[in-house]
């Protein structure tokens, strides 16, 4: 197929702002988990698709299967949607208390 150009689970953009690598970034609707480090204005490749462990909202009890969102004000995932972006799926339970959950992104969001 001619105008095929990649699978797209990295995509390379330019840094909005400075990011380490396992960083979650939002750039519009495009989120990811930062494959390296970069500056701002620096190119970024973003990991759309896969597994992550990522830190959560401790006090949420996200079950196996939950919908879960980030939350841009600090950078966590929660199962609150309102406000927050859809990024994935858990993968495992993690209950109250719990720093992080495991979320495969559907890199669809």
């Amino acid at each position: 197929m001619k105008n095929f150009v990649q699978a797209g689970e990295n995509i390379t953009v330019t840094a909005a702002a400075a990011a380490t690598s396992g960083d979650s970034v939002k750039i519009g609707s495009l989120f990811g988990i930062a494959a390296g480090d970069a500056e701002t204005g620096d190119p970024l490749v973003l990991v759309t698709a896969g597994i992550f462990d990522m830190p959560k909202v401790a006090a949420d009890d996200i079950t196996l299967g939950a919908a879960v969102y980030w939350r841009s004000s600090d950078g966590l995932v929660t199962t609150t949607a309102s406000g927050n972006t859809k990024v994935g799926v858990a993968v495992t339970a993690a209950g109250n208390g719990a720093a992080s959950v495991r979320v495969r992104l559907n890199g669809a969001f």
